[in-house]
């Protein structure tokens, strides 16, 4: 080895050095971009497209929650959309924090006819009670939406499966109406896709965590005070 050739563990040392400090510069960008994303506002005011009000007092959607709650909070979602499903427990976790929100919610199976079953089931079960707990289950039970996963999700709710199917077509005329009507809504609102949050006049699209929910919650009560 020459004199004026550079000695490879050198190198070596040099170039470990060099990505220990990429990386570190790295997270600490993502760092930095979380903490501006946290301080910037959230939700977009959508209160110009006069849909806001009739979606949040659609007496025919499936509800939970206190009904004199001090928010609404419309949710858009589709049972086959993996940020909805990504995005539940934390919405779970936000809304049971908080305490005083109603919650609507708006099913938009946009994922295929294998959402559109789904969605029909989960409104289908309404007539029993149990919708928040279908949709719970169908929002986090892991394989395939197909008719033995949707019956387990009815029966595991403490539904009747033969009833589900019984008002799946003595209902099919109503369920196509809140199906049309929430697409509508979503049309109304220029919602391009699933999941979306409405929390009274702010909307949010995609997945959020619990921390961005409160912080939307929040917002949405001072929105509504101005």
């Amino acid at each position: 080895m020459g004199m004026d050739e550079p000695a490879p563990p050198v190198r070596r040392r040099l170039d470990r050095r060099a990505l220990l400090a990429l990386a570190a510069a790295g997270v600490g960008g993502w760092g930095v971009g979380r903490i501006l994303a946290r301080r910037a506002p959230i939700g977009r005011d959508v209160r110009a497209s006069g849909a806001v009000a009739t979606i949040l007092e659609d007496g025919d959607a499936p509800a939970s929650g206190p009904r004199d709650a001090s928010l609404r909070l419309a949710v858009f979602s589709d049972y086959r959309c993996p940020a909805c499903r990504h995005a539940f427990p934390a919405l779970d976790t936000a809304i049971d924090a908080d305490g005083d929100i109603r919650v609507l919610y708006k099913d938009w199976p946009i994922f295929g006819a294998a959402s559109d079953r789904a969605a029909r089931v989960a409104l289908a079960s309404a007539g029993q009670g149990i919708y928040p707990a279908v949709h719970r289950r169908l929002m986090t039970t892991p394989g395939a939406l197909d008719p033995a996963g949707l019956r387990a999700a009815v029966e595991g709710a403490g539904g009747d499966w033969a009833r589900v199917l019984h008002d799946l077509r003595a209902a099919r005329e109503r369920i196509d109406t809140l199906l049309q009507r929430t697409a509508a809504e979503a049309r109304a609102i220029a919602l391009p896709g699933t999941p979306g949050y409405l929390a009274g006049p702010l909307l949010v699209l995609g997945a959020i965590d619990a921390v961005d929910f409160a912080r939307l919650f929040a917002r949405a009560r001072a929105a509504l005070r101005s």
